[in-house]
């Protein structure tokens, strides 16, 4: 028998009411927030068509240099930074922010000020 996270089952039912409601595009696409306790991950999914338009983590080489540690806001503020760059440079502007279930604080709102700050509309 396999013993599960109370938090972590509460995240994923916080997760999947959210998903009922936020749901992305190809002119407007979901940002997928993911973290663990060392790193971050973030996506842009195309939800009809089901694809990965951009993914970005601080396990990528570029992100990775520029911070020491990938679970802190540092960190978050740079992906952030990052995920605007390269969505902008792929002519997208409206996203729509999926927080993945997680409290908006700290890390995630470090993410979506970041976004906003560099361009990014939601």
């Amino acid at each position: 028998m396999t013993k599960t996270n109370k938090k972590e089952l509460a995240r994923k039912k916080r997760h999947n009411r959210l998903r009922n409601k936020v749901f992305g595009t190809g002119e407007k696409p979901r940002l997928c927030v993911h973290r663990s306790l060392n790193q971050t991950y973030l996506q842009l999914v195309d939800d009809p068509k089901g694809k990965t338009i951009v993914s970005l983590s601080t396990l990528d080489k570029n992100i990775k240099n520029k911070v020491k540690n990938g679970g802190n806001l540092e960190a978050a503020k740079i992906l952030g930074e990052e995920i605007a760059k390269i969505s902008k440079s792929k002519g997208i502007e409206r996203i729509v922010f999926d927080r993945g279930g997680y409290l908006y604080h700290g890390r995630v709102k470090a993410i979506a000020d970041s976004a906003r700050a560099n361009g990014l509309i939601f």
